[in-house]
């Protein structure tokens, strides 16, 4: 993943942050109620990001918590 997928990154950090209550769906919501963009966009980044086994079972792989912890250290020095 390069510097320019900052939605995907976002995404990743989003369900790594999630509360043990939060479901899935309820980080898509969460997302799209930033404004960042609507439903249909949100369910195509998770897709990919599904193909792409950073997410399985609604759950973040190795590789997406990966990346997500790098989403975070690249937010925080922003």
């Amino acid at each position: 993943m390069n510097d320019e997928n900052v939605v995907e990154r976002v995404c990743l950090l989003a369900l790594m942050k999630k509360e043990a209550d939060e479901t899935f769906k309820d980080v898509q919501n969460m997302l799209v109620e930033t404004g960042m963009f609507d439903m249909k966009e949100c369910k195509k980044v998770f897709k990919m990001l599904q193909n792409e086994q950073y997410i399985s079972n609604e759950q973040l792989t190795m590789k997406g918590v990966m990346e997500a912890k790098l989403a975070e250290e690249m937010f925080r020095q922003s």
